[in-house]
């Protein structure tokens, strides 16, 4: 064969696991479900569809006459014309509409202080801290940066701002004054809010410090835009102090007024800047609008969770320093009128049981969370939740990565009785809101599997040459038309904006995910395209070979990279955590190598020799980023014998020690 040509093996990622489960929704369910079949039909023209969306779930102070303007594209306009605000959304029209006593908030602290906050008492705390931050000289168009723990507080500063037109920029309380330091020199933030610390793993953890030395005078460096530092008292500890810089929050809150008339901002006025990881290390700022993403934000939020406002109470674990946790905390559930749960912790904090606790103590009927947190409930035993009281839930969510199905089926039999249905929900934080999603109540779901896009989303699969994939075909994650959230920038740099993401595929979206199709047309997220693997020209999926490990009952969390080798190009090699009952039996080399042996046969039973590990390494925990991604790239340097590299974003560094010790387990060739 000349060597420009390719095999079918390399023009696309292999599909070689399949699933044949199936799990169709109740006819109770369907009958009260918010979506019903119809609504993909109803969609077909997007534009008109969402324009009767943004009508029925937003309300605007003054209507729009265009619906969607993407002359200027990659950069779209949607509603443009039209004039609304988001904290108005969120807040004061429940208030308006006699909703006033209905609980916005129920708030868990770690240490187990809890508050309740309902739509009354939210609207008067956010209009206080708007006027607070006012009096503070920041107006409309003004960047204000945010680095709180999970409280209430977070929620009301980020309505506050919205209330002004001041787009905020969350960044999360796990950052390092470094991370810290150029957000808020690449935002241009005039005011900081940040609190004396918030409580993790039953000791109080400092935000403060890292907020002095994230503004302080550095050589070389431009002086610090930052005007004031804002700061919540959470945990009362000891806490430097600038005068004329730094204002208690609870001494500006008192002296402001509990009235504030909202800014009316254009549709297209920046809500927010997400600042995510960049390839180059410098971070993207990632930008959102106000009227649709709001639209997309409350339309996803009501029809996948199926959300009934009056009876629901709804819980999403997400951290505010993540999308999930700006449109499923914040935007979504408040502008949909929501009950929701807020936990400040970790979930084993005090006790591996303290979600379900709280599950049982609000009634929690929609529960949405990531796929690491299920696989580390998977490895703590099921006997933990059948403790507590779970018959209140009845639809459950995964976000954040592709959920292995067997981690799926854990959680649709253990934590939802067999019963609720799960959403797993595809997205990210340059869509804004929720894209490829099941429907409960409309869709059979599959265990694994994002499955369709939702109604009005023009999502699909294609080859190296932008051509679709056929049924059952592996291939690029792409969006062929806009959509209402979608972000309108990166910060400051159009170009690269575009480069990154309208390059690859001309006029379409490339998400930088692989997926496949299943022989019904159904979509399976395959992972990053740069977590993909060569093995003897064969393109492979670490997230197919993850699933396969998971499968088995010795497995409660995988991570797979390839590694460089010289006879194949890559060779497969897989971490794996046993579950609790099995560590025992890796601790020896016998042991070790039945294991791995098992595991291998496990995995060429479950798709195939060519996807054999070449090397499994037993280990006590995977490196994660705070937000629970694994670092395979950090894998990736202990598999090919290479000094780890920088390991500043785990949430616990001395993992890497860990796995290290045990490159020299056996192996098979």
């Amino acid at each position: 064969m000349p060597e420009n040509e390719s095999t079918p093996a390399q023009t696309g990622l292999e599909n070689l696991l399949h699933e044949t489960r199936a799990f169709p929704p109740s006819p109770e369910f369907a009958a009260q479900a918010n979506a019903k079949p119809e609504i993909y039909g109803q969609a077909a023209d997007g534009p008109a569809f969402w324009a009767t969306q943004a009508r029925d779930l937003i309300s605007w102070k003054k209507d729009f006459t265009e619906t969607l303007d993407w002359s200027g594209a990659p950069v779209a306009r949607w509603f443009a014309d039209g004039q609304l605000n988001a904290a108005y959304n969120a807040v004061d029209r429940h208030v308006e509409a006699g909703n006033g006593d209905r609980v916005a908030i129920h708030f868990e602290g770690e240490p187990g202080d809890t508050r309740t906050v309902t739509y009354a008492e939210l609207q008067r705390e956010v209009s206080r801290a708007a006027n607070a931050l006012a009096a503070l000289g920041v107006e409309k168009g003004d960047r204000v940066v945010i680095y709180l723990p999970m409280i209430v507080e977070s929620v009301v500063a980020m309505l506050a701002c919205a209330r002004l037109g001041a787009p905020h920029s969350v960044v999360f309380g796990g950052f390092s004054a470094d991370a810290l330091r150029s957000r808020i020199s690449d935002a241009g933030a005039k005011v900081v809010i940040t609190a004396d610390g918030g409580y993790r793993r039953g000791k109080p953890s400092a935000l403060k410090p890292a907020v002095d030395d994230a503004i302080a005078p550095k050589d070389g460096a431009e002086a610090s835009t930052v005007e004031h530092v804002l700061v919540v008292r959470r945990t009362g500890q000891d806490t430097a102090w600038t005068d004329h810089r730094d204002v208690w929050w609870h001494d500006a809150l008192e002296s402001a007024d509990v009235q504030h008339t909202p800014a009316w901002v254009d549709a297209e006025h920046p809500l927010f800047i997400l600042y995510t990881s960049g390839t180059t290390g410098k971070p993207k700022g990632i930008l959102h609008t106000t009227g649709g993403y709001l639209t997309q934000a409350a339309f996803t939020h009501k029809n996948v969770f199926d959300l009934k406002p009056e009876s629901d109470v709804y819980w999403c674990t997400a951290d505010i320093g993540w999308i999930t946790g700006h449109s499923y905390v914040t935007y979504g559930p408040l502008v949909n009128g929501a009950t929701q749960v807020i936990y400040e912790g970790t979930p084993d904090s005090p006790h591996q049981g303290r979600w379900w606790e709280i599950v049982e103590k609000y009634k929690v009927s929609i529960f949405y969370t990531a796929p690491t947190a299920i696989r580390a409930c998977m490895k703590w035993g099921e006997e933990i939740p059948a403790k507590y009281d779970l018959s209140s839930l009845r639809v459950l969510g995964s976000v954040g990565e592709p959920i292995n199905p067997e981690a799926w089926m854990w959680y649709r039999r253990v934590i939802g009785g067999d019963k609720a249905p799960i959403v797993d929900t595809w997205w990210q934080t340059e869509t804004g809101a929720i894209m490829i999603s099941p429907l409960p109540g409309v869709t059979a779901t599959k265990p694994g599997s994002a499955q369709v896009p939702l109604p009005g989303i023009a999502a699909t699969v294609v080859d190296d040459e932008a051509h679709e994939v056929p049924n059952g075909g592996g291939g690029y994650l792409v969006l062929s038309e806009p959509w209402p959230s979608m972000l309108r920038g990166i910060w400051g740099d159009l170009e690269r904006f575009k480069d990154t993401y309208w390059s690859r595929f001309e006029g379409i979206y490339f998400a930088g995910d692989g997926a496949k199709k299943d022989e019904d047309g159904d979509v399976w997220l395959l992972g990053r395209v740069d977590d993909v693997m060569n093995v003897s020209g064969h393109r492979l999926s670490t997230t197919e070979i993850e699933s396969a490990l998971v499968s088995n009952p010795l497995v409660a969390e995988a991570a797979v990279v390839g590694a460089a080798d010289e006879v194949s190009g890559q060779a497969v090699v897989a971490f794996v955590i046993l579950r609790g009952e099995h560590a025992e039996e890796a601790s020896t080399p016998e042991g070790s190598a039945t294991i791995e042996k098992t595991l291998r046969d496990h995995v060429a039973k479950e798709i195939g020799p060519i996807a054999k590990p070449k090397k499994i390494l037993v280990v006590p925990e995977l490196p994660k980023t705070r937000s629970g991604k694994i670092m395979r790239r950090l894998l990736r340097d202990v598999a090919e014998n290479r000094e780890v590299g920088d390991a500043t974003t785990l949430a616990d560094s001395s993992v890497m020690n860990l796995i290290s010790s045990g490159l020299n387990t056996p192996s098979e060739d």
